[in-house]
Order: C-alpha cells, then structure tokens, then sequence
C-alpha cells in the first residue's frame, strides 16, 4: 500500500506475530510419490521445477494450483491449468480446503491435511517501509520481505493489483539497498511497441533501424551500478524474452546493431498486475525467465484485504498532500473513515489518493466514485467465476475514471496524469487498452 510516509510511525512489538494453519499435501495416485509440509504461507503445485511440491506427469500443468495458508483455513486457487484443478469431485477456480480433502490435478490425486501446530511467518517489527505504511499482519509481512530484498542483490517479482503500490515497494527497495546511491531506473513494459521497448531497454547503435540517428544507451546500460525496475513485465514482447533472460542470466546486453557484449552490473526489479504462472500455462511467458524473475515474490495486497490500515493510509496521503489541519481533521473524523471503509476502492491507493485529493480541493467529501457503497451488490454477478467478475469490474472502473480524469483536464495528458499519481506512459496505455479519444 502506498503513500507518502506519516510522521509518528512507529516500531511494533515483535510480540504482535503473524501465525498461519499448517498443512501437509501428498501425492497418493496417479504420479510418483511426492510430500510437501508447508513451512510459509503458501504452497505451489506443477510440474514445473520451481514449485514446491513437483508432480511430473504430462497431464499436470507447469503451475498448476496454489495453496494458501490463513489463520484457521487453507485455500486453494487454479493457476489456469490446462485439467483444472477438481476438489472432492468438484472443478474450482478458487476454494476452501476441509480436512482430508482430495485434489485432482489429471491423472494425480493429493489429499490435503491440517497439522496440529501453525506456521509462524517472518513480520517487520515497523509499521512503514519507505513510503508503505501498514500495522496489520499482511503489511508486516510484507515489510519483512521488503528488508531481506533490500539486504540483498536477489532478482525479486512484485505482484498485485493495479494502484497497490508495487512500484512504491520497488523504489523502497533500492533505497534501502547498498545502491541506493546509484540510478534507479523505470521502465513501463506495457506502454511502448515492442521495436521502441527493444531499443529503450537494450539502446542502440547509429544506423542500426531507420531513424536510429545516433547512438543510443538503453535502460540496462543507465542502470549499471544500481537498479532497474521493469513494470508490467507480463506485458513483454515473446521476441523479447530470450533477451531478457540473458541478461538475467550473464548480467550483458547487446546494444541493436553492436556486435559485441557489454556486461552490467544491476539489480533487477519487475513487477505485474497478472498471474504470471497462468501466463506460462498459457504459453505466453516463457516458464524459465518466470523462474528467473521468481527468485523472491513479493505480493503488495489490495486495500480490501487490510481495511485496519484504512485510517492509517489516509493519514499518510494527507501529510503527503500536505493538507491543512482543518481538512486533514474533516477527512480522518470517524464518520468519514467508517464510510470511506465500506468502498471497494478497486483502484486501491491510487485511486484512495484521488479522492482525497479532490475532497481537499473542494473542502468537502465528494460521491464516492460509481457510487461504490451503494451500487456494489447491483453490480456483482456471483454466477460469474470470480476472476472474470473481477476483470470485468476493473475494466470498468479503469475506463470510467480515465475518462472522468481526462474531462477534468480538459484532455491534457500530461496535466491527469500528475493529478492522479501515474506515470504519463502508464496513462496512455489505459487510454489505448480501452479504446478511449481524447
């Protein structure tokens, strides 16, 4: 979650721990004999080598489900597979697991059981780190991630919803790291053709494509010494991948048009808002640079999962907006914090920024965008599978407050992206995702 750091954060008790279920899952028909004991949060299953417990048969998919631990229940989500994912005889996208419950994954059959002790996770003893802000459980935990990223040169992917705060979370990272002193660089992979994004990660030689006037020194290069963050990595081109994968590998890129290697120094940061692993299912991202990327996840989770943060987050943005203390004390007064909690906000930080942005403007609280609290339930359509439901509600929103922003400027683009908070690229290829004219 992002926002401007507030003054008077402070260090919490280590005493305050995050426990999850344990549980066990074992392969019992169907494939050779496998068992996994969790000893985290989650547990992926595939064929692919990267996962926690690896099933090797053809008809199980390379990610094929995950299973994730809770404080007195596990779920489990299908990664896309190619044969589902079927749980006591029943195919779900996502589901709660019972004591002794049976998973299919093709021809192989698991059976999932609880153990008697919980799992302690790693959690920070801060409630911030850089501009993220959270007590709750979910947040140290990440924090406690973000400090071990930090303390190493680990390649690390940063996953979760739009308006999060994954890019916050990377330059945190870098600026907690040993170099922090040296360039952090930013490339948006989703917001340029695949010749432009070629050229601006790798640069190029004079002469090399026309109109390559001169030389040019690509993102990898300007980053050497400190570090590169690749936004919406599951936006890469496929002819782009093998590149990528090299240079993760051998830490050298290859300028277009220069016949030799050049070697970098760079630490390697990317981040998405998709599901990667449903993204190798589906043959669109290669399983070896995932795995590459993969070296330490980071999951920045929506506002809807820590609602205990909510005050605390307003509080951040505020100071960060430097609001005056009479509307700093009108949008933290409880009424309005209740209220503000029972909305979606599936536009998460960014679009919570937003609002409060508009409400200093107008001294006053504005309609909640859509009329979130009280159209919600008119909208949801529980006969949908959660993640095309899901999909389907950003996409609305995402076009809906694109083209608000854009009436409000007037249709200068430059002038709605600062107001909102994103980046000018990021903000063209919402305009071009959702057909939109300016």
């Amino acid at each position: 979650m992002s926002a401007s750091e507030a003054p008077g954060t402070q260090e919490l008790s280590r005493e305050d721990g995050l426990t999850v279920r344990g549980f066990a899952v074992e392969v019992v028909e169907g494939a050779p004999p496998a068992r996994h004991q969790a000893t985290g949060a989650s547990c992926a299953i595939g064929a692919h080598p990267s996962n926690d417990l690896v099933i090797d048969d053809p008809t199980v998919s390379r990610f094929h489900c995950e299973l994730t631990a809770l404080r007195q229940a596990v779920r489990i989500r299908d990664g896309g597979s190619r044969n589902g994912t079927i749980v006591d005889g029943m195919r779900i996208h996502d589901a709660e697991l019972r004591e002794g419950s049976v998973i299919r994954l093709g021809r192989a059959a698991l059976r999932f059981t609880t153990t008697v002790d919980h799992v302690a996770l790693p959690r920070s003893p801060r409630d911030h780190f850089g501009p993220l802000v959270g007590a709750s459980p979910a947040m140290r935990a990440l924090f406690a991630l973000c400090e071990r990223a930090a303390a190493s040169d680990v390649t690390v992917l940063i996953e979760g919803e739009t308006g999060t705060g994954k890019g916050a979370a990377a330059e945190a990272i870098h600026a907690a790291s040993a170099r922090r002193d040296r360039p952090f660089v930013v490339v948006d992979c989703g917001a340029l053709s695949p010749t432009l994004l070629d050229s601006e990660l790798f640069g190029h030689e004079r002469g090399a494509f026309t109109g390559a006037d001169a030389r040019r020194i690509g993102a990898f290069e300007e980053a050497d010494g400190g570090t590169i963050f690749l936004d919406e990595i599951g936006e890469l081109p496929a002819d782009l991948q093998p590149k990528l994968l090299r240079v993760l590998e051998n830490r050298e890129v290859r300028r277009l048009g220069q016949n030799g290697w050049q070697p970098v120094d760079l630490r390697i940061i990317a981040a998405t808002n998709r599901d990667l692993r449903a993204e190798v299912n589906a043959g669109r991202f290669r399983s070896d640079l995932y795995y590459r990327l993969a070296v330490l996840k980071l999951a920045v989770p929506p506002l809807r999962q820590h609602p205990d943060d909510l005050a605390r987050t307003i509080g951040a943005i505020l100071g960060g907006l430097r609001a005056t203390p009479e509307a700093a004390a009108a949008l933290t007064a409880p009424d309005v914090i209740a209220r503000l909690a029972r909305a979606a906000w599936p536009g998460n930080v960014r679009e919570l920024r937003n609002y409060l942005e508009q409400a200093i403007v107008l001294e006053s609280t504005p309609p909640l965008g859509a009329a979130a609290i009280a159209a919600a339930p008119a909208i949801i359509d529980a006969s949908e599978p959660y993640a095309a439901a899901r999909e389907r509600s950003l996409a609305a929103f995402e076009r809906g407050y694109v083209l608000a922003l854009l009436r409000a400027h007037r249709g200068n683009v430059a002038a709605a992206a600062a107001a909102a908070g994103m980046a000018r690229v990021y903000l063209y290829r919402l305009i071009r995702r959702h057909d939109l004219k300016r």
